[in-house]
């Protein structure tokens, strides 16, 4: 590969200058925070350690994925292993996908298994959730 190792997809976030994987959820302004070590505040779950917070404390929250290029075609890296890089397709043609080799695993969802060197262009994206309530949108006055 290019020295980037595939980090498929997930939330991260930054709260009291630590940061942390995330999840979305329970609620719609909620986010759930996950340590492998016991820390204040934080419940054990299974193995881990978990804390429920409001997205609005946080001090920042990105989508983190790896994408690349697979036959001109956008693509994200789901998964690696010795086989090759598990992809799914991110263009918008079901019929490009198709002759690409991708299956449809899903309505409009598509993805193959391929040789890591048939995959260009990877790098890691990190996509800004906002934190606050219409943070990213325009105020309703400049609409």
């Amino acid at each position: 590969m290019t020295g980037i190792e595939p980090v498929g997809l997930g939330y991260v976030a930054r709260l009291d200058d630590q940061t942390f994987a995330a999840a979305l959820g329970p609620g719609p302004d909620d986010v759930t925070l996950f340590s492998e070590e016991a820390r204040e505040g934080f419940d054990a779950a299974g193995g881990y350690w978990r804390r429920q917070v409001r997205r609005d404390e946080l001090e920042w929250l990105v989508l983190l994925r790896t994408v690349g290029a697979f036959g001109g075609e956008p693509c994200v890296v789901l998964d690696e292993d010795d086989d090759g890089l598990h992809i799914a397709y991110t263009g918008h043609s079901g019929l490009r996908a198709e002759a690409l080799g991708y299956w449809m695993v899903d309505h409009g969802a598509y993805e193959v298994v391929v040789p890591h060197d048939e995959v260009h262009s990877i790098r890691v994206e990190r996509v800004p959730i906002p934190t606050r309530p219409g943070a990213g949108q325009p105020s309703p006055s400049r609409r």
